[in-house]
């Protein structure tokens, strides 16, 4: 035996082969890119080290987000989205993260939620809409005639972070066509209908003629302007558009709605560090809002459909259609 030892040592620095890497083909992955839709801002149940817990990271990523409750084939799930990012963000901090993942599971999906925090600035104005109430003025006289302008702006800066998706795959040996890569929009998270007993601080303090600007044109023409980025990079596109229809913030009972009304998180507001982030998740899909949004993104990654959209359905859930 020592004999033999002695002769593998002659011919060869490594007479043992190291141990096998694993074969990244035996675990599958889909992975989610964005900022707080995707990230699960507004659901609760946030991951350890994305609730302000060391004063710099309110990514807000919840163990039960939408990318955790589609019900589709893979070994992981994973969510690298964060509250409050914009396309910079995503391909600074996101992608590295993509990178890694990519080299060791077979990423089979993306889906992406992003463009909503760079030019169009959608929650800004929502907290403008917030203080007009306040004052008794409307928001949409100010934020309305430049809109269009916000969403054309947008456009460019999402296509090229789509690009820059694309090309982190294809530097980790992915084929475009090896994986799905998914666009999704964003719903409208407040009803004009709402009962007027809930415009208040109890409830939605937004007044319904702004959010008749909000929900008839500014979602709309936010989601026209992904669904362009989308198309200009060859990627599939999720309209939520009309996602919240019957179940927005304020709708009607709690337990039927899919949005959080205002939230305050009133702990936080006496804590100087934590203050800023106090109204973070009001006007997000909730927990409940997470779960059909899952369910109706696990309907389109099954099908070979270039768009659709999600649209609540007679028996209370959200649910796919492929008509334009």
């Amino acid at each position: 035996m020592i004999g033999l030892l002695a002769i593998l040592l002659i011919v060869s620095d490594h007479p043992f082969p190291p141990p096998a890497e694993p074969d990244r083909e035996t675990r599958t992955a889909v992975v989610a890119l964005g900022d707080s839709t995707m990230s699960g801002e507004g659901a609760g149940s946030y991951e350890p080290g994305t609730n302000g817990e060391d004063g710099g990271n309110w990514c807000h990523r919840s163990t039960v987000a939408s990318i955790t409750k589609t019900r589709i084939e893979a070994d992981q799930k994973i969510n690298l989205a964060c509250s409050g990012a914009n396309s910079d963000k995503l391909r600074n901090e996101q992608l590295p993260q993509l990178r890694r993942i990519a080299g060791s599971n077979r990423i089979t999906a993306v889906v992406v939620a992003i463009g909503a925090n760079d030019d169009p600035r959608f929650s800004e104005i929502l907290n403008k809409c917030f203080e007009a109430w306040g004052r008794r003025n409307d928001c949409t006289s100010s934020v309305a005639p430049e809109w269009t302008k916000r969403v054309r702006r947008m456009i460019p800066k999402v296509e090229n972070t789509l690009n820059a998706i694309r090309q982190t795959m294809r530097d980790s040996n992915y084929l475009d066509s090896d994986y799905q890569l998914v666009v999704q929009s964003y719903a409208a998270p407040v009803t004009p209908k709402m009962p007027r007993s809930l415009q208040n601080l109890s409830g939605c303090p937004l007044r319904s003629t702004d959010l008749e600007w909000v929900v008839e044109e500014a979602v709309p023409e936010l989601s026209n302007g992904l669904r362009t980025a989308a198309d200009k990079v060859n990627a599939r596109f999720l309209d939520l558009s009309r996602a919240g229809e019957g179940h927005e913030a304020c709708a009607g009972k709690p337990e039927t709605e899919w949005f959080t009304r205002l939230t305050v998180d009133w702990d936080g507001l006496r804590n100087e560090k934590r203050s800023s982030h106090a109204l973070q998740e009001s006007f997000h899909p909730n927990a409940l809002g997470h779960e059909q949004i899952g369910r109706c993104l696990t309907e389109f990654l099954a099908t070979d459909e270039r768009d659709g959209a999600c649209v609540p359905r007679l028996d209370g859930t959200l649910g796919l259609t492929t008509e334009n």
